[in-house]
């Protein structure tokens, strides 16, 4: 079955997940995608089965909370940042729920970090105003970027460079292996007076840079040449909040959540809005992804739904 509009269009919910007391503030799929994992503002981490459409397990981190979290290469450790007691990136054993390693420095709220999808390097950004390059294998900073204002920033789908988005007004892309040598490009926008960034993707193709915002705009840019392609709307965001939005696997669609609970989906290449899926989430709807491998989205607000086709009804758990 291809990702296309008619396809969307059939999207519903199949399962939802009460296993949060609080808001879900991140989720992440396993590179397989035969699992999910999320954190949430209740200081729990649970995991899902994808292909079962059940809750695997839940995880507690009453201590230092849990926030940003991602899966590593391996799939039973994952990497998040704390809400709680201090600003340390903590790595964790999901087999044993025990810590495998800390990463000390940030000494603000971490608000951004990614995983490299080629090897075991990740980026932390923070409103301290730095950018932390770490090894998992080390507690130590690799790497330190001082900048001037709040930071989002992400790997290309190769590994090789990182884009760095800056006071919501400039993306800087470098070379991992020489980010100390500066930016080797460096795209001006037009500065949001309305919102602020929060995020930012590359679709999976490493074509375009997607940067998503705290207002009801999210833009889309060259990776090359960094010119603006579309500022998406459509999507409600009256209160101000960080709504993720994420490409299809095959970097054809964004989805992104919506205070109102909807989550709406648009054409990446024409900017067009092409699906309103209308949801039973009762709170806003901050982190929407689709499965890089199997034809199913989730999305969360305090409640977790697993969307599929209605085509697969025979199949839903």
């Amino acid at each position: 079955m291809r990702l296309v509009e008619t396809v969307l269009s059939s999207f519903q919910v199949a399962k939802t997940f009460r296993e949060n007391t609080d808001r879900i503030n991140s989720i992440d799929f396993s590179k397989n995608g035969e699992t999910m994992i999320s954190s949430s503002d209740d200081d729990s981490i649970v995991i899902y089965d994808c292909e079962k459409g059940t809750h695997k397990r839940t995880l507690n981190s009453k201590k230092y909370g849990a926030d940003l979290i991602h899966y590593t290469h391996a799939p039973n450790t994952a990497v998040h940042s704390s809400n709680k007691v201090d600003d340390t990136i903590r790595y964790l054993s999901l087999h044993d729920n025990k810590y495998i390693r800390y990463f000390h420095g940030h000494t603000k709220k971490v608000v951004t970090l990614c995983m490299s999808p080629i090897d075991d390097s990740f980026l932390s950004g923070s409103l301290d105003k730095t950018i932390r390059l770490w090894d998992l294998r080390s507690p130590n900073c690799q790497g330190l970027m001082h900048l001037v204002g709040r930071p989002v920033a992400n790997f290309d789908p190769e590994g090789l460079i990182f884009a760095v988005g800056i006071n919501s007004e400039s993306v800087k892309l470098y070379d991992l292996r020489s980010y100390d040598k500066g930016p080797f490009n460096t795209f001006k926008l037009q500065q949001d007076r309305e919102c602020d960034w929060t995020g930012l993707k590359f679709s999976p193709d490493g074509k375009i840079i997607m940067i998503y915002t705290n207002g009801s705009v999210i833009h889309t840019i060259d990776a090359f040449t960094g010119t603006p392609l579309h500022t998406l709307q459509g999507h409600v965001n009256n209160k101000g909040l960080s709504l993720e939005a994420s490409f299809s696997p095959d970097s054809q669609f964004i989805f992104s959540g919506s205070t109102n609970g909807n989550i709406c989906c648009w054409n990446a290449l024409t900017g067009a809005r092409t699906v309103i899926f209308k949801s039973d989430h009762a709170a806003p709807v901050q982190c929407v992804q689709f499965n890089p491998k199997y034809m199913m989205m989730a999305s969360a607000c305090n409640t977790m739904s697993f969307w599929i086709p209605a085509l697969y009804d025979e199949t839903q758990p």
